[in-house]
C-alpha cells in the first residue's frame, strides 16, 4: 500500500511540471464551434487574473493562455474549441508569427464596460447589449443621468445604443408620432431634460454628446452602431445651434443652421448636410444610402470587405478586423453605411464596399482616446424593422459580422506596444 501511494505520489510530481508548461490555444478560424463564446472565455480568463495572447492574423485571431484550474470546464460548458498545446508546439507557433504578417498582443485586464440605453423598453435590439449577453460578457446600463453625472470615468469601454443624439426621437416623428411607445419615449426624454435643467430634449442630447467625446478625449475606447455615430457628430457640430424642428422643441430651427456647424467639433465626419424635415426617416447626408430611399441590393449578395492590415505596424487596426473570412455580409440599419466623401482625413477605414463610398466599419483618434463607428442595425437581420424580434445568437454562432463588435470589447484589455518605425 505505502509502496503505490508513493508511486502515486511519484507520477503526481512528474505531471505537474507538464500541467503548467501547457497552454490553451483557442483556435479563431473555421474549426471553431462558437466563435461568440470565444471571447467570452477570453474576457473571463482576464477577469480571473490570467493574461491572455491575442494572436493577430494567427488562424483568424486566436487567444492563447496558460492552462489554469476551471478553463478546460469552462470552454466545454460553453460549447467553445480549444486546444492544450505544450512547449514545442508554443514556441512553434511564436516562429511563424514573427516570420508572417501576424502579431502577438498581450490582454492584461478585463475593461469595465458601460452600454449607453434608456431605461425603458425600446421597439428594437441593440446588437452590441445582444453579443455580450450571449459571450457572457457582463456590463452595466447608463444614461443621461449617469453620463451627466460623471458616471463615465468608471468604464473603460462605452457602446452607444442605437440612439439620437439630436433630440429628434429617431426622426420616426412621420411613422410612429402616435405609437404608444413613442409617446413614452418623449415623456421620459422632456422630465430628463427639465430634471436636470435644460430647456429642452435637444440641448440635454447635446451636452451628452460633448461629454462623452470628452470621455473619448480624457482617454475613453467608444464604440457605436448605426444611427448613434452620425448623430452623436451631428450634436457635436451643433453646439449653440438650433437644427430641430418644432414638434421637437416647439419652434423651427435657425435659418442659418447650416452655416453654422462646426465640424472642428466632430469626432469622424465633415461637411456634411442636415434633414431638418421631421418627416424624413434621415439625419443627414452621411448615411449612404439614405434611409428614405433604401439601396434596391438582393441580401444574397449584398457584401463588404474588410481591409488587411499590417499586424506588426498596424496593431489596432488588426485587432479591430480579426475574423476568419474577410468578406462579411452586409445588412441595414437607420444608418447603414457611411459616405466616404464625408470622413475625416484622419479616420481608418477598416470595411468597405468595394468600388463605391460606402464604408461600414471605420476608427479614429481623439485627445487620448478612440472610437469605433459600425453602420448597420443588426448583422444577422437584414432590415430588422420596429417591432422585429430579437436575434437568437444561438443560431449565428460563427457570425463574422458580431465577431467584428466583439474585437471591440478586448480592444482596450490590450498592452500599449512601441510603435516600430
Amino acid at each position: 500500500m505505502k509502496n503505490r501511494i508513493r508511486t502515486s505520489l511519484l507520477l503526481l510530481l512528474l505531471w505537474l511540471p507538464t500541467l503548467r508548461a501547457q497552454q490553451c490555444l483557442i483556435p479563431m478560424d473555421f474549426v471553431q464551434t462558437d466563435h461568440l463564446k470565444a471571447y467570452g472565455v477570453a474576457f473571463w480568463a482576464l477577469e480571473h487574473g490570467v493574461d491572455v495572447e491575442w494572436l493577430l492574423n494567427y488562424r483568424s485571431g486566436s487567444f492563447l493562455m496558460p492552462v489554469f484550474p476551471g478553463l478546460e470546464a469552462e470552454c466545454r460548458i460553453r460549447g467553445v474549441q480549444y486546444e492544450l498545446v505544450g512547449p514545442a508546439e508554443v514556441n512553434s507557433i511564436y516562429a511563424t508569427i514573427e516570420s508572417e504578417n501576424m502579431d502577438r498582443v498581450l490582454l492584461e485586464k478585463a475593461p469595465k464596460i458601460a452600454i449607453y440605453t434608456p431605461p425603458n423598453k425600446q421597439p428594437w435590439d441593440d446588437a452590441v447589449t445582444l453579443a455580450l449577453a450571449y459571450a457572457e460578457v457582463p456590463y452595466d446600463k447608463i444614461y443621461d443621468e449617469e453620463v451627466l453625472g460623471d458616471k463615465l470615468s468608471e468604464y473603460d469601454w462605452l457602446h452607444l445604443h442605437h440612439e439620437d443624439f439630436t433630440g429628434q426621437y429617431g426622426k420616426f416623428y412621420g411613422a410612429f408620432r402616435n405609437a404608444p411607445w413613442y409617446i413614452e419615449e418623449v415623456r421620459l426624454n422632456e422630465a430628463m431634460a427639465a430634471k436636470l435643467g435644460f430647456p429642452n430634449v435637444s440641448e440635454l442630447k447635446k451636452a451628452v454628446a460633448r461629454t462623452i467625446k470628452q470621455y473619448v478625449d480624457d482617454g475613453g475606447f467608444l464604440f457605436a452602431m448605426c444611427s448613434a455615430t452620425d448623430a452623436l457628430d451631428i450634436a457635436l457640430a451643433a453646439e449653440g445651434v438650433d437644427i430641430v424642428a418644432s414638434p421637437y422643441d416647439g419652434d423651427p430651427p435657425q435659418p442659418d443652421f447650416q452655416q453654422r456647424l462646426d465640424f472642428s467639433k466632430t469626432l469622424a465626419f465633415q461637411n456634411f448636410k442636415l434633414y431638418p424635415d421631421p418627416n424624413l426617416y434621415e439625419f443627414s447626408d452621411i448615411d449612404i444610402p439614405p434611409s428614405f430611399a433604401p439601396r434596391i441590393r438582393d441580401p444574397e449578395v449584398d457584401y463588404f470587405t474588410l481591409f488587411q492590415f499590417s499586424a506588426k505596424y498596424d496593431p489596432v487596426p488588426t485587432m479591430l478586423t480579426q475574423n476568419h473570412v474577410n468578406v462579411v455580409k452586409g445588412f441595414m440599419g437607420q444608418t447603414t453605411m457611411f459616405n466616404r466623401k464625408k470622413l475625416k482625413p484622419s479616420i481608418v477605414i477598416m470595411g468597405e464596399v468595394e468600388g463605391t463610398d460606402e464604408v461600414r466599419y471605420i476608427h479614429g483618434n481623439s485627445g487620448k482616446g478612440t472610437f469605433t463607428f459600425y453602420g448597420g442595425h443588426d448583422p444577422e437581420d437584414y432590415t430588422h424593422a420596429v417591432g422585429d424580434p430579437p436575434t437568437q445568437l444561438e443560431l449565428h454562432k460563427n457570425s463574422p459580422g458580431y465577431r467584428l463588435i466583439l474585437n471591440n470589447i478586448l480592444f482596450p484589455a490590450a498592452k500599449k506596444k512601441k510603435l516600430k518605425t
